[in-house]
C-alpha cells in the first residue's frame, strides 16, 4: 500500500467535516442524552467521542509530537467530563490534524513508523502508510458507532459519504 499527500489532506478534511456533523448534532441533544449509555462499545455518545480524541491524540504523538494522553485506553472514555471542554478540544485538535496533513510529504511516509505500545506491552515497527490508514480508518469507524447513536436519539447528522465532502470549508 502507498497513500499520498493528498491522501492525507483529504481524510484531514472529512475527519474535520465528520466531526463538525456529529459534534453539531449531539449538541442538540441534552448531556443526560449524551452520556446515556445507548449500547455501543463505549457505552455512550459522550464516551466514544472521548475515546476517538484519546485514540486521535495517541496517533499524533506517534506520528507528529503531540503530548500523549496521560490516561491508558480504560480510561479513554473518561478522558473529558465536560461537553463544552470536549467540544472545543475537539476543534482544536482536528486544526493540528489538517496543520499536519497540509506539510505531510511523500517522504514523511515512507519506511516504518517505530513505537512501544502499552497495551500489547512490545515494540512495534508497521509501515507509515498502514499507521495513517488505521489512524483515519479509526475515526471513521468510530463515528460510524456515534453516527447511529445520535440517529436512535433522534438527532440528524449530515451525510457522511466521502464523495459528497464539501470543496470548501464554510
Amino acid at each position: 500500500m502507498m497513500i499520498t499527500p493528498r491522501y492525507i489532506h483529504t481524510m484531514a478534511r472529512y475527519n474535520a467535516w465528520q466531526n463538525r456533523s456529529i459534534f453539531g448534532a449531539a449538541d442538540g441533544l441534552t448531556d443526560e442524552m449524551r452520556k446515556l449509555d445507548r449500547g455501543g462499545f463505549f457505552g455512550s455518545i459522550h464516551r466514544t467521542l472521548c475515546h476517538l480524541l484519546w485514540g486521535d491524540t495517541l496517533w499524533m504523538s506517534r506520528i507528529d509530537d503531540w503530548q500523549a494522553s496521560e490516561v491508558g485506553l480504560a480510561e479513554s472514555p473518561d478522558l473529558i467530563g465536560e461537553w463544552g471542554v470536549l467540544v472545543e478540544a475537539r476543534a482544536r485538535a482536528d486544526e493540528r490534524i489538517l496543520d499536519w496533513a497540509e506539510q505531510a510529504s511523500a517522504e514523511d511516509i515512507r519506511g516504518d513508523l517505530r513505537w512501544f505500545s502499552l497495551s500489547l506491552g512490545r515494540e512495534m515497527s508497521v509501515p507509515w502508510d498502514i499507521c495513517i490508514t488505521h489512524f483515519f480508518n479509526h475515526q471513521t469507524h468510530h463515528r460510524g458507532q456515534v453516527h447511529a447513536m445520535l440517529t436512535a436519539a433522534g438527532a440528524e447528522p449530515a451525510d457522511t459519504d466521502l464523495i459528497f465532502m464539501p470543496e470548501a470549508e464554510p
